[in-house]
């Protein structure tokens, strides 16, 4: 019999939106692990979104795969993962062999709002500047837990609680 709160659940959204915060809360209130889908970057990648560039689809693949591997080898115990996810073809990659263990929260936020929390944000690889590129980059999830961030994080987490 599986727990209900085991299987995987992605939170996603652009930089500063809260994946983090959020995924830490989401994953002590469900008993399991957090992991943080920036520690899984290549130092490439990281180099690159740090000096401004955004980066492509095929900059993606191989963290993407890894994160995968994260998800498929957690999905009968559970866990969190926050990751960006911007784009449809990116979440299939993600959710590859989870067999429907896996839900997706969405944490929605205006480009206004998530630049003013990125402007007061220190010591975190992804500059301001790179926003744009990843509101033009998403395409917001059909499938999923869809929360604003205007919020206190608790509330946010026990709204998605609500809907789990």
């Amino acid at each position: 019999m599986v727990k209900k709160n085991s299987g995987i659940y992605f939170i996603m959204g652009v930089s500063g939106c809260g994946k983090s915060t959020i995924g830490n809360l989401l994953a002590d209130k469900l008993n399991v692990p957090f992991y943080d889908g920036d520690n899984y970057h290549s130092e490439l990648n990281v180099k690159k979104m740090a000096s401004g560039r955004p980066l492509t689809d095929n900059d993606r693949q191989d963290w993407l795969r890894s994160l995968n591997d994260l998800a498929r080898s957690h999905s009968q115990k559970g866990a969190v993962i926050a990751c960006s996810a911007l784009k449809e073809s990116y979440r299939h990659i993600l959710d590859a062999d989870l067999k429907g263990n896996s839900k997706w929260i969405y944490l929605d936020g205006s480009f206004e709002d998530i630049m003013n929390r990125l402007r007061k944000r220190k010591g975190h690889f992804m500059p301001s500047d790179l926003l744009k590129s990843q509101f033009e980059t998403l395409e917001p999830p059909h499938k999923a837990i869809q929360v604003s961030i205007n919020r206190a994080p608790e509330e946010i987490v026990e709204n998605i609680m609500e809907q789990i």
